[in-house]
């Protein structure tokens, strides 16, 4: 059995966040090629004769080419054990996003040099800073046509409020990249493309005396641009950059691999190892205390030919050993760990013991939810993972009333994931439930899964509510009274009010400020 602050140190658990499209999924993927996890980079995409990304090992998200769940990788570089969350960009998915980020210790940033700073990036952003996430930058694309870097690194400041700190720079102008200096030791790395980037990129290290002469005006420009960041002070600091206030950026394009290995490395070299995780209180648990860990996301069905549901940990202090039986904090039970798993994509193979900063797939965990502690020894008790107020409604019904039991089943499984919230009628049960989500695409999952995985398609229909509100009992029956009004109620029992009309809620909480109509925020 290893020392726990020893095997935390060899860990760094992060997770890759960007927009839709910049690429994340793509560098995802070349982390696992550079690390030699996988021996050929699939595409994002699904097509004839090529394989899906490793990362995305949902039926629809190979169809679409897009990550609508998140992901656990862990693989092993340069003698560290990393486990990468890989998470959805899409905006309808970003509660799923928001849970993963509760369990990594730092952050990538990646952005299309093309584009800049998007809304959803700068929405995960703030997440980060929230959490006093270290974020290291990707200036992803390079090798396409698109803005000046120093253009991007104002951007990144202005928007973000985060001082952008290069430690590689690019020679050649967007779309002609020739390589990247790294500031630190002043060495060019040149590179040479591979046929659809499925192997790693050559790299040729050219001494700068070489690369000024063969180089030309490209170098002299690069230089130019690297003297104008030495004078602003952007340089990479250590201290400002774990506090959060600077970001130490890396330019390259994740599909033709280059500059991912400097990517990686600076993963290893930069980013924080696990640390004392803060409880309710704000008490860091040790890292050598007992065993805890805590909830952070439940996904069924990922093995078709078990049907079965992982609930994923992250290990925050101790020694985690398949089989030991740990405190669910929820509800005071314990629980068996006898099905453990480390988790590769779709793929698992069983853990038999891990450390602060690792992921760990507790298989049948039928009892855990999102958000459970779990502890040996001394109680904890962890902050809960953040939830979002839904912003769209609808309705659910079964397709073949035959297989009702399988649309049920369904309801409580997706539910539990937090794919959907399903709202119920206190009064009628499973009867004609509302949907809720973050985002309209989130419906589209829940049919797929309900249809793919329990064999219960479904109709969904928009609903007309625009305003979503927690009640209590008293003012429950006060606003059944009142047409364009529902009340329901959420898995956790917590009722809820859905208005027709946003006016009709106002007016309602000016003409009676008796009752109780309180916004839901996030981590309710």
């Amino acid at each position: 059995m290893g020392d726990p602050a020893a095997e935390a140190a060899r860990r760094r658990t992060f997770a890759i966040i960007s927009h839709p499209d910049a690429g994340k999924t793509t560098l995802t993927e070349k982390f696992l090629l550079y690390a030699g996890a996988v021996g050929e980079a699939g595409a994002v995409k699904a097509r004839s004769g090529r394989r899906s990304a490793t990362s995305d090992w949902m039926e629809m998200e190979q169809k679409r080419g897009i990550s609508i769940s998140s992901t656990a990788l862990s693989f092993d570089y340069r003698g560290m054990q990393c486990n990468l969350l890989d998470t959805p960009g899409h905006r309808d998915f970003s509660e799923d996003t928001y849970r993963v980020l509760s369990a990594v210790d730092s952050v990538v940033m990646v952005l299309d040099s093309a584009k800049g700073i998007e809304p959803q990036t700068l929405k995960l952003f703030e997440v980060c800073r929230d959490r006093g996430l270290p974020v290291i930058t990707f200036l992803n694309k390079y090798d396409r046509p698109g803005r000046e870097p120093l253009e991007l690194l104002d951007e990144i400041e202005e928007q973000i409020g985060l001082k952008p700190t290069p430690v590689t720079w690019p020679v050649g102008i967007s779309g002609d990249f020739r390589g990247v200096i790294d500031r630190r030791d002043g060495g060019f790395t040149r590179f040479t493309r591979t046929v659809r980037g499925s192997a790693i990129a050559p790299e040729e290290e050219v001494p700068a005396e070489r690369a000024a002469e063969e180089e030309g005006s490209a170098w002299s420009s690069a230089m130019d641009e690297i003297g104008l960041l030495a004078a602003v002070d952007a340089s990479h600091d250590p201290e400002t950059f774990l506090a959060g206030m600077t970001s130490p950026v890396f330019v390259g394009s994740a599909l033709t691999n280059f500059g991912v290995r400097h990517l990686l490395d600076a993963v290893i070299d930069l980013a924080p190892a696990p640390a004392p995780r803060p409880d309710v209180d704000g008490e860091g648990r040790g890292l050598s205390s007992d065993c805890s860990a805590f909830v952070f996301k439940v996904q069924a069905n990922m093995d078709r030919a078990h049907r079965d549901r992982i609930a994923f940990i992250r290990v925050c202090s101790g020694v985690f050993e398949r089989g030991m039986v740990l405190t669910c904090g929820r509800t005071g039970k314990p629980f068996a760990t006898k099905y453990a798993s480390q988790v590769f994509g779709a793929e698992r193979t069983t853990v038999d013991e891990a450390f602060p900063g690792d992921v760990v797939g507790l298989v049948n965990a039928m009892d855990l939810q999102i958000g459970d502690t779990l502890y040996v020894g001394d109680p904890v008790a962890f902050p809960p993972i953040p939830r979002f107020a839904p912003e769209v409604f609808a309705s659910a019904r079964p397709i073949d009333t035959g297989k009702y039991k399988q649309f049920r089943r369904g309801l409580e499984q997706l539910d539990s994931e937090g794919v959907v919230q399903v709202l119920r009628d206190p009064l009628a049960g499973d009867a004609n439930p509302v949907l809720a989500a973050v985002g309209a695409l989130q419906f589209d999952v829940f049919a797929d899964r309900l249809d793919v995985e329990f064999n219960a398609p479904a109709e969904i229909s928009s609903s007309p509510y625009e305003a979503i509100r927690f009640t209590d009992q008293t003012s429950a029956d006060r606003l059944r009274e009142v047409g364009g009004v529902r009340i329901l109620a959420r898995s956790d029992g917590r009722l809820v009010a859905l208005f027709e009309s946003r006016y009709r809620l106002q007016r309602l909480e000016q003409d009676e400020p008796g009752l109780m109509l309180e916004p839901i925020s996030v981590g309710v």
